[in-house]
């Protein structure tokens, strides 16, 4: 059984689009839609972990952090078990060319690459992916 993990994630909306990151689980066959961010760390408080995260992974700077929600989300992901409590931000890009871009590239500290990309909540609505955690398209 893993620890309960405290993350911090940031919706960056371009219009009516959010900054998105695609996962795959082989194990389930199933596929999810998620807002950047990541682990809170010790002594560390939610916002300032939104805005080290999106430093850390996309090399960009965020203003304007607004708590959106503080989300529980027990789940199975590539069969482990996990449970979260999610802090979610609205914020905006310093830098306005982020938002010509069609992907976002990003790395984690492992130093493993992915691309964020644009996608509307209908989008991602009517995708075979559930974006998570639950409940927080809806706010």
């Amino acid at each position: 059984m893993s620890p309960i993990r405290a993350v911090a994630l940031a919706a960056v909306w371009r219009g009516h689009e959010l900054l998105v990151q695609y996962f795959g689980d082989e194990v389930a066959g199933e596929a999810f839609w998620r807002l950047p961010g990541g682990g809170i760390e010790f002594g560390e408080f939610g916002h300032e972990a939104a805005l080290r995260e999106i430093k850390e992974e996309l090399d960009a700077d965020l203003v304007g952090l607004q708590h959106l929600a503080t989300i529980e989300n027990v789940f199975t992901f590539r069969g482990e078990g996990g449970h979260e409590i999610v802090f979610a931000y609205e914020a905006t890009f310093t830098d306005p060319a982020l938002y010509d871009l069609e992907t976002v590239p990003a790395t984690e500290s492992n130093g493993e690459t992915f691309t964020l990309t644009w996608r509307t909540i209908p989008h991602m609505r009517d995708s075979a992916a559930k974006f998570v955690p639950p409940g927080l398209l809806d706010i």
